[in-house]
Protein backbone atom coordinates (compact mmCIF):
# COMPACT_ATOMS: atom_id res chain seq x y z
CA UNK A 1 0.00 0.00 0.00
CA UNK A 2 1.41 3.30 -1.22
CA UNK A 3 2.59 5.44 1.59
CA UNK A 4 0.92 9.33 1.52
CA UNK A 5 3.26 12.35 2.72
CA UNK A 6 2.27 16.00 2.87
CA UNK A 7 4.73 18.27 1.55
CA UNK A 8 3.68 21.11 3.51
CA UNK A 9 4.62 24.82 5.44
CA UNK A 10 1.99 27.39 5.86
CA UNK A 11 5.01 30.07 4.93
CA UNK A 12 5.18 30.50 1.26
CA UNK A 13 8.25 30.55 -0.98
CA UNK A 14 10.10 28.05 1.15
CA UNK A 15 10.82 25.57 -1.69
CA UNK A 16 8.05 23.60 -1.02
CA UNK A 17 6.67 22.68 -4.74
CA UNK A 18 10.39 22.67 -5.81
CA UNK A 19 10.96 19.53 -3.27
CA UNK A 20 7.43 18.00 -4.09
CA UNK A 21 8.31 18.10 -7.63
CA UNK A 22 12.09 17.12 -7.52
CA UNK A 23 12.12 14.76 -4.76
CA UNK A 24 8.88 12.62 -6.98
CA UNK A 25 11.69 12.56 -9.83
CA UNK A 26 14.66 11.59 -7.38
CA UNK A 27 12.58 8.37 -6.13
CA UNK A 28 10.90 7.99 -9.68
CA UNK A 29 14.64 7.53 -10.97
CA UNK A 30 15.21 5.00 -8.04
CA UNK A 31 12.60 2.64 -9.65
CA UNK A 32 9.71 3.88 -7.28
CA UNK A 33 6.01 4.26 -8.57
CA UNK A 34 5.38 7.55 -7.54
CA UNK A 35 2.24 9.71 -7.61
CA UNK A 36 2.58 13.24 -7.05
CA UNK A 37 -0.98 15.39 -6.33
CA UNK A 38 -0.81 19.00 -6.92
CA UNK A 39 -3.00 20.29 -4.07
CA UNK A 40 -2.22 24.10 -4.55
CA UNK A 41 -4.32 26.12 -6.67
CA UNK A 42 -1.44 28.14 -8.26
CA UNK A 43 -0.82 24.50 -9.62
CA UNK A 44 2.73 25.31 -9.95
CA UNK A 45 3.69 21.72 -9.27
CA UNK A 46 1.10 20.83 -12.56
CA UNK A 47 3.04 23.56 -14.54
CA UNK A 48 6.38 22.50 -13.11
CA UNK A 49 5.78 18.94 -14.29
CA UNK A 50 5.23 20.09 -17.88
CA UNK A 51 1.37 20.10 -17.81
CA UNK A 52 -0.98 22.69 -18.98
CA UNK A 53 -3.17 23.95 -16.49
CA UNK A 54 -5.77 25.10 -19.27
CA UNK A 55 -5.81 22.22 -21.58
CA UNK A 56 -6.43 19.76 -18.84
CA UNK A 57 -10.49 18.32 -18.43
CA UNK A 58 -9.95 17.03 -15.24
CA UNK A 59 -7.89 17.87 -12.03
CA UNK A 60 -7.64 17.51 -8.04
CA UNK A 61 -10.90 19.64 -7.59
CA UNK A 62 -13.02 16.82 -9.63
CA UNK A 63 -11.38 14.59 -6.90
CA UNK A 64 -12.51 16.14 -4.16
CA UNK A 65 -15.72 16.76 -4.68
CA UNK A 66 -16.45 13.25 -6.30
CA UNK A 67 -17.06 14.40 -9.58
CA UNK A 68 -14.24 12.10 -10.91
CA UNK A 69 -12.43 9.10 -9.39
CA UNK A 70 -8.73 9.59 -8.98
CA UNK A 71 -7.62 7.08 -11.73
CA UNK A 72 -9.38 9.27 -14.45
CA UNK A 73 -7.42 12.15 -13.51
CA UNK A 74 -3.91 10.73 -13.29
CA UNK A 75 -1.40 11.54 -15.85
CA UNK A 76 2.10 10.21 -17.06
CA UNK A 77 4.57 12.76 -16.61
CA UNK A 78 6.13 12.62 -20.27
CA UNK A 79 10.00 13.55 -19.24
CA UNK A 80 10.00 11.23 -16.27
CA UNK A 81 8.56 8.00 -14.63
CA UNK A 82 5.88 9.73 -12.33
CA UNK A 83 2.30 10.28 -12.64
CA UNK A 84 0.41 13.42 -11.44
CA UNK A 85 -2.71 13.98 -10.23
CA UNK A 86 -2.58 18.27 -12.19
CA UNK A 87 -4.49 20.76 -10.65
CA UNK A 88 -6.02 24.57 -12.26
CA UNK A 89 -7.88 27.60 -10.64
CA UNK A 90 -10.97 25.32 -10.57
CA UNK A 91 -9.49 24.14 -6.99
CA UNK A 92 -10.00 27.32 -5.24
CA UNK A 93 -13.53 26.76 -5.19
CA UNK A 94 -13.16 23.54 -3.53
CA UNK A 95 -12.74 25.14 -0.59
CA UNK A 96 -16.28 26.37 -0.57
CA UNK A 97 -17.80 23.35 -1.92
CA UNK A 98 -16.27 20.70 0.49
CA UNK A 99 -17.82 23.00 3.48
CA UNK A 100 -21.48 21.34 2.47
CA UNK A 101 -20.26 18.10 2.42
CA UNK A 102 -19.91 15.41 5.42
CA UNK A 103 -16.74 14.59 7.01
CA UNK A 104 -14.84 17.22 4.40
CA UNK A 105 -11.71 17.01 5.87
CA UNK A 106 -11.47 12.74 4.60
CA UNK A 107 -12.19 13.67 1.45
CA UNK A 108 -9.06 12.95 -0.31
CA UNK A 109 -8.02 10.32 2.15
CA UNK A 110 -11.33 8.06 0.63
CA UNK A 111 -10.67 9.15 -3.06
CA UNK A 112 -6.92 8.08 -3.09
CA UNK A 113 -8.33 4.27 -1.54
CA UNK A 114 -8.48 2.63 -4.75
CA UNK A 115 -5.26 3.74 -6.48
CA UNK A 116 -2.94 3.20 -3.36
CA UNK A 117 -1.56 0.35 -4.25
CA UNK A 118 -0.38 1.24 -7.66
CA UNK A 119 2.42 3.17 -5.97
CA UNK A 120 5.16 3.14 -3.28
CA UNK A 121 4.89 6.86 -2.64
CA UNK A 122 2.11 9.49 -2.71
CA UNK A 123 3.70 13.06 -2.87
CA UNK A 124 0.75 15.76 -2.16
CA UNK A 125 1.89 19.69 -2.88
CA UNK A 126 -0.51 21.75 -0.17
CA UNK A 127 -0.91 25.45 -0.67
CA UNK A 128 0.67 27.68 1.72
CA UNK A 129 -1.84 28.16 4.35
CA UNK A 130 -4.18 26.13 7.38
CA UNK A 131 -7.11 25.50 4.65
CA UNK A 132 -9.38 22.81 3.62
CA UNK A 133 -7.00 21.60 1.24
CA UNK A 134 -4.46 21.71 3.85
CA UNK A 135 -6.46 19.58 6.29
CA UNK A 136 -7.38 16.97 3.52
CA UNK A 137 -4.00 16.35 3.05
CA UNK A 138 -2.61 16.06 6.27
CA UNK A 139 -5.58 13.72 7.16
CA UNK A 140 -4.88 11.66 4.19
CA UNK A 141 -0.81 11.61 5.00
CA UNK A 142 1.26 9.09 6.82
CA UNK A 143 3.65 11.90 7.14
CA UNK A 144 4.70 15.55 6.87
CA UNK A 145 7.81 16.57 5.28
CA UNK A 146 8.47 20.22 5.65
CA UNK A 147 10.55 22.22 3.75
CA UNK A 148 12.03 25.31 5.79
CA UNK A 149 14.17 28.08 4.57
CA UNK A 150 17.31 28.91 7.65
CA UNK A 151 15.73 32.58 8.28
CA UNK A 152 14.83 34.85 10.70
CA UNK A 153 11.46 33.56 10.56
CA UNK A 154 11.31 30.09 10.03
CA UNK A 155 11.07 28.82 13.48
CA UNK A 156 7.99 31.20 14.29
CA UNK A 157 6.04 29.55 11.92
CA UNK A 158 7.36 26.39 12.05
CA UNK A 159 5.76 26.38 15.73
CA UNK A 160 2.72 27.14 14.02
CA UNK A 161 2.57 24.25 11.77
CA UNK A 162 3.63 21.79 14.50
CA UNK A 163 0.63 22.55 16.69
CA UNK A 164 -1.45 21.98 13.63
CA UNK A 165 -0.09 18.47 12.76
CA UNK A 166 -0.66 17.73 16.72
CA UNK A 167 -4.16 18.79 16.89
CA UNK A 168 -5.04 16.57 13.43
CA UNK A 169 -3.15 13.83 14.66
CA UNK A 170 -4.91 13.80 18.30
CA UNK A 171 -8.57 14.55 16.03
CA UNK A 172 -8.81 13.00 12.95
CA UNK A 173 -5.34 10.67 12.22
CA UNK A 174 -3.60 9.21 14.58
CA UNK A 175 -0.81 7.89 12.54
CA UNK A 176 0.26 11.55 11.29
CA UNK A 177 3.82 12.30 12.22
CA UNK A 178 6.78 14.71 11.08
CA UNK A 179 8.93 13.05 8.68
CA UNK A 180 11.19 15.26 8.51
CA UNK A 181 12.39 18.81 7.95
CA UNK A 182 14.31 19.77 5.08
CA UNK A 183 16.40 23.29 4.69
CA UNK A 184 16.38 24.35 1.70
CA UNK A 185 17.81 27.70 -0.42
CA UNK A 186 21.02 27.23 2.18
CA UNK A 187 23.44 29.38 1.41
CA UNK A 188 26.57 28.00 3.76
CA UNK A 189 28.06 31.23 3.26
CA UNK A 190 25.12 32.76 5.27
CA UNK A 191 26.14 32.96 8.79
CA UNK A 192 22.27 33.43 9.43
CA UNK A 193 21.61 30.55 7.85
CA UNK A 194 24.13 28.35 9.46
CA UNK A 195 22.76 29.65 13.04
CA UNK A 196 18.94 28.88 12.05
CA UNK A 197 19.75 25.51 11.30
CA UNK A 198 22.17 24.84 14.62
CA UNK A 199 19.11 25.85 16.05
CA UNK A 200 16.86 23.03 13.90
CA UNK A 201 19.49 20.62 14.61
CA UNK A 202 19.63 20.88 18.10
CA UNK A 203 15.79 21.15 18.56
CA UNK A 204 14.69 18.62 16.09
CA UNK A 205 17.69 16.19 15.94
CA UNK A 206 17.25 13.52 13.99
CA UNK A 207 13.68 15.12 12.28
CA UNK A 208 16.14 17.47 10.28
CA UNK A 209 17.24 15.74 6.80
CA UNK A 210 20.85 15.62 6.21
CA UNK A 211 20.47 16.63 2.85
CA UNK A 212 20.58 20.24 2.54
CA UNK A 213 19.31 21.79 -0.69
CA UNK A 214 21.27 24.87 -1.97
CA UNK A 215 20.41 28.11 -3.91
CA UNK A 216 21.41 26.76 -7.20
CA UNK A 217 20.12 28.16 -10.98
CA UNK A 218 20.13 25.01 -12.60
CA UNK A 219 17.57 24.06 -10.19
CA UNK A 220 15.24 27.85 -10.52
CA UNK A 221 15.65 27.20 -13.97
CA UNK A 222 14.08 23.72 -14.67
CA UNK A 223 10.68 24.69 -13.89
CA UNK A 224 9.94 26.99 -17.14
CA UNK A 225 11.39 23.93 -18.83
CA UNK A 226 8.23 21.92 -17.54
CA UNK A 227 11.05 19.40 -16.02
CA UNK A 228 12.68 18.52 -12.78
CA UNK A 229 16.06 19.35 -12.20
CA UNK A 230 17.15 15.36 -12.72
CA UNK A 231 15.95 15.49 -15.96
CA UNK A 232 16.92 18.92 -16.57
CA UNK A 233 20.61 19.02 -15.51
CA UNK A 234 21.27 15.77 -13.46
CA UNK A 235 25.10 16.61 -12.54
CA UNK A 236 23.92 19.99 -10.97
CA UNK A 237 24.41 20.44 -7.19
CA UNK A 238 20.40 20.88 -7.39
CA UNK A 239 19.87 17.60 -8.38
CA UNK A 240 22.34 15.89 -6.80
CA UNK A 241 21.13 16.99 -3.34
CA UNK A 242 17.57 16.11 -4.35
CA UNK A 243 18.47 13.12 -5.38
CA UNK A 244 20.64 12.30 -1.85
CA UNK A 245 17.51 13.31 -0.33
CA UNK A 246 15.36 10.69 -1.87
CA UNK A 247 18.23 8.31 -0.54
CA UNK A 248 17.82 9.11 2.93
CA UNK A 249 14.43 9.40 2.88
CA UNK A 250 14.00 5.93 1.74
CA UNK A 251 16.06 4.59 4.23
CA UNK A 252 14.24 5.83 6.78
CA UNK A 253 10.65 4.75 6.03
CA UNK A 254 12.33 1.14 5.51
CA UNK A 255 14.22 1.34 8.74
Amino acid sequence: MGKIFAVTNQKGGVGKTTTTVNLAAALAENAKRVLLIDLDPQGNATTGCGIDKATIDKSSYDVLVAEASAEDVILRHEDSSFDVIPTNADLTAAEIELLDIEQREHCLRLALEPVRSDYDYILIDCPPSLSMLTLNALVASKGVIIPIQCEYYALEGLSSLLKTVERIKQRANPALEITGLLRTMFDARNNLANQVSRQLINHFDKKVFHAIIPRNVRLAEAPSHGVSVVSYDRSSRGAIAYMALASEFMRRENS
